[in-house]
């Protein structure tokens, strides 16, 4: 679609794979069937056109979707970086807009690292690191059953087997028993956690070094510069932890509402 067109109309369009997901202003919901024809009109890749039909929430933290035109299925094939990886709207969370940030961890990564992913999802950071890199094994956890089959399938098709391990629960409790002090790297991709989840991620590194990927939310007011806020929080709160951290960088990687922005920290922890 000529997103011009209905930028005004719409709150939210993504395109993944073959399928668009949309979300319509309230003040536009009647012009309901006209978008749909016209996303599918002028772009002929696109086979299924989907609504955002909730906010994210729950335990998986997932949004509903729900069906509005072309094939109705709510499964397809994404490509990134070189990778494939099959989606389910209907059950998990995917988001192509942290791209750029995926292959910006993945050329960070050193030869023979050990890395764990405490909210892998589909595996979208693991496999892109395992193809893009050379890590030793990098352990890729999720409590979402659907996202770790997926995750599963997504690793054989890429043919990553020997080097990324799916592993089904919460991340604090697999961490706690299987997962302490072994990692030279640790990601948080899960705004919603990753604050709460800091002492595992810092129980993960090996003797208490190495480096921590964050992603959160943060919310400023006029004025407010979220990269000090956030800054200043996750310092706050290693203080409090008693580790010695420096940040090597904070940056805004998306706007999710008005003056709320989706940031990306990467942590050096020194012990």
């Amino acid at each position: 679609m000529r997103r011009r067109k209905f930028k005004g109309m719409l709150k939210y369009f993504d395109i993944i794979g073959d399928i668009a997901i949309i979300d319509i202003k309230e003040e536009y919901k009647s012009l309901n069937r006209r978008i749909v024809e016209e996303i599918l009109s002028t772009n002929k890749h696109v086979k299924v056109v989907l609504e955002k039909a909730s906010p994210i929430s729950g335990r998986y933290r997932i949004f509903k979707v729900k069906w509005l035109g072309g094939e109705k299925r709510f499964i397809t094939i994404y490509r990134e970086h070189g990778c494939i990886f099959k989606v389910d709207f209907r059950k998990v969370f995917f988001t192509p807009r942290l791209s750029g940030e995926r292959l910006r961890i993945a050329e960070k990564v050193k030869t023979g690292e050990v890395i764990i992913n405490m909210f892998s999802g589909i595996g979208t950071y693991s496999i892109i690191i395992a193809k893009k890199s050379n890590p030793k094994i990098i352990y890729s956890i999720d409590l979402n059953p659907a996202a770790y089959e997926l995750m599963k399938e997504n690793i054989r098709i890429n043919r990553v087997e020997n080097i990324v391990i799916p592993i089904l629960g919460d991340a604090k409790e697999i961490v706690n028993e299987r997962l302490q002090s072994i990692a030279d790297r640790v990601l948080m991709p899960l705004p919603a956690l990753a604050l709460k989840y800091l002492p595992y991620a810092l129980k993960a590194l090996r003797n208490g070094v190495g480096i921590i990927h964050v992603y959160d939310f943060v919310k400023v007011e006029k004025g407010e510069k979220p990269e000090s806020k956030m800054k200043k929080l996750y310092l706050g709160r290693l203080e409090t932890l008693n580790s010695k951290s420096k940040i090597l960088l904070v940056k805004k990687v998306g706007e999710v509402g008005p003056r709320k922005y989706r940031m990306a920290l990467d942590i050096k922890v020194e012990g």
